[in-house]
């Protein structure tokens, strides 16, 4: 582990973790965490940990898609700075390239020959990469602290991951969640609920990013409030005005979402 090369587009203090190999899933990745500011003033401190899908969107617009980052890095520094949002670590978790579908994806979806592996990815973060972050870095290891989030097909599996391991993470970040994949078989699981689970739940939509996207959003806040998710307390619902399918309409959101997943005090 060290820091990364020089040109990258990184603020703060940014811990590169190269080809972290998964049994569960069979490949190699590489990880960055990004430490508050502050990290190093107190070694008894413990913090909170956020880890986030598609990591190479995150922090640096030399790996982003299309060379447009979420700027993750800066904002969590700018609020954690202004005392708007706690310190946290961001765990950027990249993803596998060709097989991303399959690893986001919770089942197989016949007509798209994809999907099928979110359970064993989610073995590689729960039995795998956790226990190596906790190991390496003083992090709040319990799931009150210890939050997953994500865009799109990241967005549909962190919700799957949640439904699976409710008792390791305790707050999800669902943006622009694809539920329609397999015939918003998501959607399904999340019916079957017997009633709320312990999460904070910070949901999202553009407007523009299409009718049945932004249906299928309030689709799936709808069966989140049936069960019991209080909007304003423990669920945070956003339809953001004009905002498209896209890295740059993440990025907008990135703030906010901070604030209400890890606030101050």
């Amino acid at each position: 582990m060290h820091a990364p090369r020089d040109g990258r587009s990184l603020t703060g203090d940014v811990r590169l973790l190269e080809g972290f190999h998964s049994d569960a899933l069979g490949n190699d990745r590489d990880v960055l965490v990004w430490l508050p500011p502050g990290y190093d003033h107190d070694e008894a401190r413990r913090f909170p940990v956020l880890y986030l899908h598609d990591g190479q969107n995150l922090f640096d617009t030399s790996t982003s898609f299309a060379g447009t980052e979420w700027g993750v890095d800066e904002t969590a520094e700018r609020l954690v700075h202004q005392g708007r949002v706690a310190p946290l670590i961001i765990v950027a978790i990249n993803h596998a390239g060709a097989q991303r579908a399959d690893e986001f994806a919770p089942t197989r979806d016949v007509h798209r020959h994809a999907g099928g592996q979110a359970g064993a990815y989610a073995r590689f973060l729960v039995d795998e990469l956790k226990p190596w972050v906790d190991g390496a870095f003083r992090t709040r290891t319990d799931a009150a602290h210890t939050a997953l989030g994500g865009s799109s097909l990241g967005g549909l599996v962190t919700l799957h991951i949640g439904l699976e391991h409710p008792t390791t993470f305790g707050a999800l970040a669902v943006m622009s969640p694809s539920i329609w994949w397999d015939r918003r078989a998501v959607l399904t699981r999340v019916e079957g609920l017997p009633g709320r689970l312990p999460w904070r739940i910070w949901l999202d939509v553009g407007t523009a990013e299409g009718r049945d996207t932004v249906r299928n959003a309030r689709a799936l806040k709808g069966v989140l409030v049936a069960k019991g998710w209080r909007v304003g307390t423990d669920l945070h619902y956003l339809e953001a005005p004009d905002a498209p399918h896209s890295e740059s309409a993440w990025a907008e959101r990135v703030g906010p979402l901070l604030e209400f997943l890890f606030p101050v005090g």
